[in-house]
């Protein structure tokens, strides 16, 4: 298997479950602090807009590098085993039956009130 192939793999599988996350956070069985994190995940990888676009050189793409894997992987370890199973299994027939990832408007939102604020912080820091 090339590393083309295997980068592919991950990446898939990242999209994948990042469906998952968004089914572990209707979950009534999902714990408060990975529903948080998983609603985080959600949000920034469904968002149809990127935290950082990825025209900026480098960050634009260190970010669904290393961001994104890091919360969906950590909201994976804080989810319990049978969630994280069924959850699997109803992202697997999603995608299988839609074919594409669900789209967040919350994370459209989110990534708005981040760069918001920023550019607010920026301000009263400028001026």
């Amino acid at each position: 298997m090339s590393m083309l192939d295997t980068i592919r793999q991950w990446a898939r599988r990242i999209k994948q479950d990042a469906v998952m996350l968004w089914f572990a956070c209707r979950d009534p069985r999902t714990p408060w602090l990975p529903k948080i994190i998983c609603m985080l995940a959600v949000a920034y990888a469904l968002s149809p807009i990127d935290l950082i676009p990825d025209f900026i050189p480098v960050l634009g793409y260190l970010d669904d590098a290393i961001l994104l894997p890091a919360m969906v992987w950590l909201a994976v370890k804080l989810l319990p085993a049978v969630v994280v199973s069924d959850c699997r299994a109803e992202a697997a027939e999603w995608m299988q039956h839609h074919e594409r990832k669900p789209v967040s408007r919350w994370g459209f939102v989110f990534v708005l009130l981040v760069w918001s604020l920023a550019l607010l912080l920026l301000a009263w820091w400028w001026f």
